[in-house]
C-alpha cells in the first residue's frame, strides 16, 4: 500500500509577528526613505525651500510615489513633523516618569530637557530657527491647538499632573497642562531668559495653578 505524503507549513506560533507581504515591506522602506530625504534637505535649507520633486530625488523614488504615500507636501511636512515629535515627546516621557520625588523639581527638569534638546535636534532646531524669522510652514504643526502635535504634548503633561495631583479636578489639570504646553513653546520661538531659569518659571507659574 502506498501512503501519500503531504508537505504542509508550520504553523505560526501564537504571538508570533507576521511578516510583510514584499509590497508592504517596499511601501515601509520607501516611505522612510522620503522621510528621511526630507528630513534632510529641510534641516539643509528649511522647509520653504524643499520641494516634493527635490524629496523624490533625493530618496531616488518617482515623484508620484511621493504623491500617493503621503497626498501633497503638506501632508509630507505633518507626517515629518509627527515622526520627529514622536521622538522628542518619547524623550520628554522619560524625564517626566518616574521623575524625582518633588513634583516642581520633575517638571521644571522635562521643561529644561524641552528647550535643551530643540536646539540639539536637527530638524526641529531648522523649524524653530526658520520661526524666529518669521518664516517656515512647518512651526503650525508644532503650535496649533487642534493639531495631533500639540495634543500629543497636552495629553502627556496631563496624564502626569493626574498622577502627581490626583485630588485635583479634571478642568485644573487640563489647565495646568495647557499653559506648561503653551508657555513652552512660547519660549522655544522667542528665548527671554537662561534655560534653567526659564525652566525654573514655568514650572512654577504652572504648578501654582494647582495649588
Amino acid at each position: 500500500m502506498t501512503v501519500a505524503l503531504h508537505r504542509t507549513e508550520a504553523p505560526a506560533l501564537a504571538g508570533e509577528p507576521v511578516p510583510d507581504s514584499p509590497r508592504v515591506a517596499w511601501r515601509k522602506q520607501m516611505r522612510q526613505r522620503v522621510l528621511d530625504a526630507a528630513r534632510e534637505l529641510t534641516c539643509e535649507a528649511g522647509w520653504d525651500q524643499v520641494s516634493l520633486s527635490a524629496v523624490a530625488a533625493r530618496a531616488e523614488v518617482s515623484r508620484p510615489s511621493v504623491y500617493k504615500e503621503f497626498g501633497n507636501r503638506a501632508g509630507l511636512g505633518r507626517a515629518l513633523v509627527v515622526v520627529e515629535t514622536q521622538q522628542f515627546l518619547a524623550g520628554v516621557a522619560d524625564a517626566l516618569y518616574p521623575g524625582v520625588p518633588d513634583p516642581h523639581d520633575c517638571l521644571r527638569a522635562a521643561i529644561l530637557y524641552v528647550l535643551k534638546e530643540a536646539d540639539n535636534q536637527p530638524l526641529i532646531r531648522a523649524v524653530v530657527k526658520a520661526a524666529r524669522k518669521g518664516s517656515d510652514s512647518l512651526l503650525p504643526y508644532l503650535t496649533a491647538r487642534a493639531d495631533p502635535i500639540f495634543d500629543a504634548g497636552q495629553t502627556l503633561v496631563q496624564g502626569w499632573l493626574a498622577t502627581r495631583y490626583p485630588q485635583q479636578q479634571t478642568e485644573s489639570v487640563e489647565l495646568a497642562a495647557d499653559v506648561i504646553v503653551r508657555m513652552t513653546i512660547s519660549h522655544l520661538i522667542l528665548p527671554s531668559d537662561e534655560q534653567p531659569l526659564t525652566a525654573q518659571r514655568v514650572a512654577t507659574a504652572a504648578l501654582k495653578l494647582l495649588q
